[in-house]
Parts: C-alpha cells; sequence; structure tokens
C-alpha cells in the first residue's frame, strides 16, 4: 500500500515538472500550490525530484557546450579576421557617406523646398476647395441682404431656405457660417414684422380708398344698365311710339329731367374701364400671405387678416349721423361698403385660401343686415321725394353692382318696396301742398274761353268734352273752375313720378301696373279727398263757391276713366286682366261731392238764421202792418238769387237744397212762435206772422228750383200754415170735434203747440187784450179760452198717456 502511494506521488511529481516546463511562468503558481495541497511532506520531496532535474539539465548543457566548443572557437577566430576588413569597409563607407553628405545636402535644400511648395500647393489647393465652397454661401447671403435692401422678402426667404438647407451645411464647420445660420431666424422674424407692417398700411390704405374702388365699380354697373335699357329702348320704340318713360333704364321724364342721377359724364363714360386691382395695389397681401406660408405660419395670417378686416366691414357700415340730409351721404355710404367687397371679392379669387366663400358670405349677411337697418331708419327721416327717389337710384344700382360680384342682394329689392311706401308717402305729403295752393288760387268760377287755342290748350290738359259748349260761339264758359285741369294734371304728374320708382326694379309690367294703380288710389282716396273735406269745411268757402265745388267733383269723376287709360297706356297692362287694380276715383269724388252738398245744406241753413235773427217782431202788436217783415223778403230774395246759381247742379242736389231751406225756414218761424222766452202774443202779431208765412208760400209755389211736382215744395209749411189758420179763424169746435181722424182740416196741429201758443195769447194785459174788442163779452171768451185749454190739456195729457 505505501508503495503504490509513493509510485503515485512520482508519477505526480514527474507531471508538475513537465508542466512547468511546458507552461508560461506567469501559470506556475497554481501547478506550486498543487504541490502544497498535497499530502504532508510531498513538497520536500517534490524539492528532492527538483534538484534532481535540475542536475540532469545541467549535465545535458554541459554536453552540449562541449560539443560545440571548437566551432565557437573557429567562429571567433574567423570573426576576428572579418573585423579588419569590416573597419575597412567601415572607413570607406564613412568616406563615402560623407561624400555622398555633401553631395546631396544641396539635393536636401531643394527637395526641403520642395516639399515645402508642396505642402503650399496642397494647402493652397484645400483652401481653393473650401473657398470654392464658402463663397457661394457668402454670394448667397450677399444676395440676401440686397433681397432684404430692395424689400424683395420672399425671394428672400428662398434665399434663406436655400442657405440653410443647402449651402450652410456644406461649411457649416466655420464660424462666420455658424454665426450666418444664427441670424436666420432674426432676419425671418424681421421680415414677418416688415411684412405685417407692409399689410397693415395696406389694411390703412384699402379703407381709404373704398370710396374710390366703390364709385368706380357703381359707375361701371350704371354704365351697363344704361346700355341695357338703351338696347331695351331701341327694341320697344316700334310697341309704344311716344313713350313718357321706360319701364327699365333711363328715359326722358316728360319736362326733360333725366330719370336716373348716378350716371357719370360723358368723359368718364369713354374712360378706360378700371379694375379693383388697378385702383389698388395688391402686392402687400400676396408678398405678406407667401411669406407667411413660406415661414409656416400661413394660419396666422389668415385669422389676422380676417379680423381686421371685420373690423373695417363694421366701421364701414356705420353711417354718418346726417346721412339722411343729402344724397352725398348716401352715396358715400354705398361707395365704402362696395369698394369693400369688391376688394374681398378680388381677394377671394386672386389668393387661395386667403378668404373663403364662407367667410365672404358671413361677412355680406352680417353687413346686409345692417345696410337694411340703417336704410330703413335713415329713410324714415327722408321726406323729401326726390332724395328719396335718388336713394332707390342708388340703392339699385348697389344691388346690381354686388349682384355683379355673385352676392345675393333680394333682401335690397324686399327693402325696396319699404322704400316705395315711404317714397309715396312724401309724395302724397307734397301733393297735399299742391292740391291745396291750387284750391287756394283757384277763383270757383266757370273758365272763360275768349278764343279757340284757348279751348284748345284747356282740352288739352283736361279731358273736356261737350258737343252743346262746342257749337256755342267764343267767347264761352266751360262749366268747371280752373282747378279741374291743374288737378287733373297733377294726378298724371303724380302718376309720372310714383313710375320713377317702379324703373329698374326688376319687376313685371302688371306688378308695376298693380302698384301705379294703388298709389294712385291713396292719391285720391286720401290726399285728394282729404283736401277736398277740408276746403269744404272751410269757413269762406261759400254756397257759390260749393256749387262750383260739387261741378268740379262731377268732371273729376267722369275723367277718371281717362287717367285709367293713362296708365294703361304707360304700362301696356290690359285693364282687361283679371288682377288689375281699379281706380277708387269715383266714390272719392262721389263723397266730396255729398259733402260738398251737405255743407250747401248746412251753409243755406246757417244763412236763413242769420236772416231770422234779424227779425224784429212787435208781438204785443194790435195789428198788424198790412205787409210782410222786412227780414223777410230780404231773405225770400237771397234764397231766389241762390237757388239761381243752382241751375248748374243736378237737378236733385237743387231739389234737395231748396226743401231743405224751406223745411229749415219753417221750423225755425214755428221755433219763433213757441220760444218759452216769448210770453205773450197778440192777434195782430199773429196777423203779422201770418203775412210772412203767405210770404214763403207764395215763395215756394213759384217754382224757384224746377222739377218739383204740384205743391210739394208748399208742403214744407203746411204745419206753420194750419196752426195760423186755427188761431186765425179759431176754429177751436172743428179743431177738437176732428181731432184724431185722418180727413181732420187741422191735421198737422200738434195739441201741445196750439197749447203753448194759446197760453201765450190767454194772459193779456189790459194795454194788449187781444179780446179788446169784445171787451162787453171779455167774460165769455175768456172761459171759453179755459175751457178750450183745459180740453188741449186732456188731449196732450191722453198722448202722453
Amino acid at each position: 500500500m505505501a508503495e503504490n502511494e509513493t509510485l503515485e506521488c512520482v508519477t505526480e511529481h514527474e507531471r508538475i515538472l513537465q508542466e512547468i516546463e511546458s507552461t508560461d511562468t506567469a501559470c506556475v503558481g497554481p501547478t506550486l500550490r498543487s504541490i502544497y495541497d498535497d499530502q504532508p511532506n510531498a513538497h520536500k520531496r517534490f524539492m528532492e525530484k527538483l534538484d534532481a532535474r535540475i542536475r540532469n539539465h545541467d549535465r545535458e548543457i554541459e554536453k552540449m557546450c562541449n560539443f560545440h566548443h571548437q566551432g565557437f572557437v573557429d567562429a571567433i577566430t574567423e570573426l576576428l579576421k572579418v573585423r579588419t576588413d569590416a573597419e575597412k569597409l567601415m572607413g570607406q563607407v564613412t568616406d563615402t557617406n560623407r561624400r555622398l553628405q555633401e553631395a546631396g545636402r544641396e539635393v536636401t535644400a531643394q527637395t526641403e523646398e520642395v516639399i515645402c511648395c508642396r505642402i503650399q500647393q496642397r494647402n493652397m489647393a484645400t483652401t481653393v476647395e473650401k473657398l470654392q465652397l464658402c463663397i457661394p454661401v457668402l454670394e448667397m447671403y450677399s444676395k440676401l441682404k440686397e433681397q432684404l435692401e430692395s424689400k424683395r422678402y420672399y425671394a428672400a426667404l428662398k434665399t434663406m431656405e436655400q442657405l440653410e438647407n443647402i449651402f450652410i451645411p456644406r461649411v457649416s464647420q466655420y464660424r462666420f457660417c455658424q454665426i450666418m445660420a444664427e441670424n436666420l431666424p432674426r432676419l425671418r422674424e424681421e421680415i414677418k414684422e416688415i411684412s405685417m407692417s407692409d399689410l397693415k398700411d395696406f389694411l390703412e390704405s384699402i379703407r381709404k380708398h373704398s370710396d374710390k374702388v366703390g364709385e368706380t365699380a357703381m359707375r361701371q354697373a350704371q354704365q351697363h344698365r344704361t346700355f341695357n335699357s338703351a338696347v331695351a329702348k331701341q327694341a320697344s320704340m316700334g310697341h309704344y311710339t311716344k313713350p313718357v318713360y321706360s319701364l327699365n333704364g333711363r328715359t326722358h321724364t316728360h319736362n326733360g329731367l333725366m330719370m336716373d342721377d348716378y350716371t357719370g359724364d360723358e368723359d368718364d363714360s369713354d374712360e378706360e374701364l378700371l379694375t379693383a386691382q388697378d385702383l389698388v395695389d395688391f402686392s402687400p397681401v400676396y408678398r405678406c400671405l407667401h411669406i407667411y406660408t413660406v415661414l409656416g405660419d400661413r394660419e396666422t395670417f389668415e385669422n389676422y387678416y380676417r379680423k381686421q378686416r371685420k373690423k373695417q366691414a363694421r366701421l364701414v357700415l356705420q353711417p354718418q349721423a346726417n346721412m339722411h340730409e343729402t344724397v352725398e351721404g348716401y352715396r358715400r355710404y354705398f361707395n365704402q361698403i362696395v369698394g369693400f367687397f369688391v376688394v374681398e371679392d378680388h381677394i377671394l379669387h386672386a389668393t387661395r385660401g386667403l378668404v373663403t366663400r364662407a367667410f365672404t358670405d358671413e361677412l355680406w349677411n352680417m353687413a346686409l343686415s345692417k345696410i337694411i337697418a340703417v336704410l330703413r331708419t335713415h329713410s324714415s327721416y327722408c321726406d323729401d321725394p326726390d332724395l328719396v327717389l335718388e336713394l332707390k337710384n342708388l340703392i339699385v344700382i348697389f344691388a346690381d353692382t354686388l349682384q355683379d360680384y355673385g352676392f345675393p342682394v333680394n333682401r335690397l329689392f324686399d327693402l325696396l318696396f319699404e322704400v316705395r311706401d315711404q317714397y309715396n308717402e312724401t309724395l302724397l305729403k307734397k301733393w297735399v301742398l299742391v292740391f291745396r295752393e291750387i284750391f287756394e288760387l283757384d277763383n270757383y268760377s266757370p273758365i272763360p274761353v275768349e278764343t279757340e287755342d284757348e279751348y284748345k290748350l284747356v282740352v288739352s290738359r283736361f279731358p273736356f268734352h261737350d258737343a252743346e259748349i262746342e257749337k256755342q260761339d267764343f267767347p264761352k264758359k266751360l262749366p268747371m273752375s280752373q282747378s279741374v285741369p291743374q288737378i287733373y294734371t297733377q294726378v298724371k304728374e303724380f302718376i309720372y313720378a310714383s313710375l320713377k320708382f317702379s324703373e329698374s326694379l326688376h319687376r313685371s309690367s302688371t306688378e308695376i301696373d298693380d302698384m301705379l294703380r294703388k298709389s294712385t288710389n291713396l292719391l285720391l282716396t286720401r290726399t285728394l279727398s282729404s283736401c277736398l273735406q277740408n276746403l269744404i269745411k272751410k269757413p269762406h268757402i261759400g254756397l257759390t263757391e260749393l256749387v262750383q265745388i260739387i261741378i268740379n267733383t262731377t268732371h273729376l269723376e267722369q275723367a277718371c276713366r281717362y287717367l285709367e287709360e293713362f296708365i294703361t297706356n304707360i304700362t301696356n297692362v290690359s285693364p282687361e286682366t283679371v288682377h288689375t287694380t281699379r281706380l277708387y276715383g269715383l266714390s272719392t269724388f262721389k263723397d266730396a261731392r255729398h259733402a260738398a252738398e251737405g255743407e250747401i245744406y248746412t251753409k243755406l241753413n246757417q244763412k236763413i238764421d242769420e236772416f231770422i235773427q234779424l227779425a224784429d217782431y212787435e208781438w204785443g202788436m194790435a195789428e198788424s202792418d198790412g205787409r210782410a217783415s222786412g227780414y223777410l223778403m230780404d231773405l225770400i230774395n237771397f234764397l231766389r238769387s241762390t237757388f239761381q246759381v243752382f241751375t248748374h247742379l243736378p237737378g236733385k242736389v237743387a231739389q234737395t237744397a231748396c226743401m231743405s231751406a224751406c223745411k229749415h225756414l219753417s221750423t225755425s218761424l214755428m221755433q219763433m212762435l213757441l220760444d218759452t222766452e216769448l210770453k205773450q202774443i197778440s192777434m195782430g202779431a199773429i196777423q203779422q206772422f201770418n203775412l210772412d208765412v203767405i210770404q214763403c208760400e207764395l215763395f215756394a209755389s213759384s217754382e224757384p228750383v224746377p222739377g218739383f211736382q204740384g205743391d210739394t215744395l208748399q208742403l214744407a209749411f203746411i204745419d206753420l200754415r194750419q196752426l195760423l189758420d186755427l188761431f186765425m179763424v179759431w176754429d177751436w169746435s172743428t179743431y177738437l170735434a176732428d181731432y184724431g181722424q185722418p180727413t181732420c182740416k187741422y191735421l198737422r196741429v200738434n195739441p201741445a203747440t196750439a197749447l203753448a201758443l194759446l197760453e201765450k195769447m190767454k194772459d193779456t194785459s189790459k194795454k194788449n187784450n187781444i179780446f179788446s174788442q169784445f171787451r162787453k163779452n171779455d167774460r165769455d171768451k175768456q172761459k171759453l179760452i179755459e175751457t178750450v185749454v183745459k180740453q188741449l190739456r186732456s188731449l196732450v195729457n191722453g198722448m202722453s198717456s
């Protein structure tokens, strides 16, 4: 067992020695450590083994050295021999080297010079190469500076873009390029600020030039409309040979004035048509738009531009406080608005997306609402029809202009209908003054005609035809007064004026015809009717004037059909059309005539009352004067002369006036007898009163107005006649016996009336006793009167119960 362990230890030591011999010394540590890790005292045995190995190697080295020693000696001997030759050769080489060094020193110097030149050449080539890279950068930067100085900002931005993306990256290692790169953002900001400043200047400039742009655009639209209307007029020449007005466009009025007032001078019409681009420099907008687009900030620019334009739109839409006073105020207002939207339309089509159709539509809708509100307010202040008409022409041109640019304007034409009503109102107010002046200057007497020329002149102004008057010799008189042809002419003038507003409204002839007829109806039924009614009520208008007014209204009523024909000739719309409005002049003049007739009756009665107030009866007289009272004769003479004037009136009117006057006279006389302030009446007063009533009856029987049948007019005094006969005859027995019977002789005598008058006769004084001639029978007579009074009172009480 011990032998085996010894054998293994020897084998292991042998392996370790081989490993130490064959491995690197850096790896010996682990091998040696394994020796100490083995059995105790193993390292001693290993050391012994190692010493044995060393001695073995020493012996091998010694054997080898002994084997090669002779060869070594021989080699040393040969080397010593070679040493001499080597020294000799070394001298030669040294000499040769010296001589070579001396010979090559100049070459070396030249070579060094060549090397320096080559280095310089290489450096120059490198410099040229680098400069070739830097020069374009510097040239581009210089170009950038020039572009900035010449305000070519869009090109400058393109140059900056090339510098950043192409040129500077090639030479980015140089300091100056870094400085350039750092300056470019600052330059961009400067360009943005400068372009924005230019845009602000442009916005301020365009605000000032909008008036001129709008004026030019509206002039062009007016010229276009004038041209179209001229063509339409030529086309319609064969339709109506002598038009007073054309339904569309610009024509002459009957007095030679031009209907459209927004026409430019002839010199202006010959000038070359200018557009918004000709009047306004839009380059700041384009430039600023391109700059912000290149800088990637287009949205900011668009928002700023739209915001500023909205603010300017609100400023443009604000009218001046006194705009309604002159047409120039309206014209400036419209010019500014048209100029604003013409510019926006140009921007819309000239740029892509700076403004959109939705944005312009939004602006227009906002502006349209404001414009309509402004016009509605300011037009209501206007009381001059000429100014309203000029405003209408401006609105039409304004609407046509913007419609040409694609803006919807239907609401403006709807507004014109409101303005038309305002125009008609101002016309009606104006014609009130015209009619009043005509009525004030009228002499209310038939028109005298001395010659045939004068007759033709009147007939040319008023459609009067009367065969009997035409047969009469000159001089002669026409039944109407001078106000009739004047009123007829003024009604036609009103139709002309109303027609002016209907032009260029893009309405059909039927609609225009309806407008004319409705406005004419307003003139007749409201304005003229009101003037006639006021005229009739004026206190200075007497019976003669009222008679003439009735005659005048009769002729004006007959002339209404000629007015309808006049409107038909203007509009070419047949009166048989289903929806054609008829003129209401007939009712107007009938109402005026009825009012005049009523006023005649009233004034005639007032005149009768004036005469009645002059009555001065002596109610206690013993006997009558034997003749009628003077005031009554004067009244009858007045009535005779008045009724002679009534011969020109229609028979029914004259008869009604005569009957009304007689009834009023009868009633007034009856009231005079029954006046409560009158306490006593003598028989002599009754007789005197009877004489006056007889004169009235004679006047009634003389037929002051023809046409009464039989005693119709005398019946107006039947109540007075029966009452007076009852007292004059003293036929109380018959009255009391027949009372209530249809055949009663005193049928029209009321018991209360007879009682009131009898009471006045009963209380007599001694100085004036109605029964003085029967003094002997006084007591019997008084008893009779008392008896009659009692019976009358019983009748009155019976009637009241």
